[in-house]
């Protein structure tokens, strides 16, 4: 059952990676949620590196949340990620919510990151 999962899973992840890249100029907001933190990185697939990244086990942010497995703390995420994407120059990016429901905390980190000033 368990294997069952993760393979519909990775075609999930693959059928949506077909659609979404990022580009220099438009680079890739990728969201990894487990069960205990959640992760997001800034990745220019063209290149093939990662610009920003940010997670709940970040030191300035572990300070400031009590659960890594809340809304509130991918919710601070998505704010970290927009600032340090700010200061790199970046505005526009393309939102690529890992095979996971827009719901909860992916839903969470992708408005904080809205409102915080990433455009997509």
């Amino acid at each position: 059952m368990k294997r069952n999962r993760q393979l519909i899973s990775e075609k999930k992840r693959k059928r949506i990676r077909k659609k979404v890249s990022g580009t220099s100029s438009r680079p890739r907001l990728a969201v990894y949620r487990s069960n205990h933190h959640i992760y997001a990185q800034i990745i220019d697939d063209v290149k093939g590196y990662t610009v920003v990244q940010s997670s709940t086990i970040d030191k300035e942010l572990k300070d400031t949340i009590n659960s890594s497995s809340t809304c509130l703390a991918s919710t601070e995420v998505g704010r970290s990620i927009a600032a340090r994407a700010l200061a790199k120059g970046l505005t526009k990016v393309v939102f690529d919510r890992g095979g996971k429901l827009y719901h909860g905390r992916v839903k969470a980190l992708a408005e904080a990151a809205r409102e915080n000033g990433l455009v997509f």
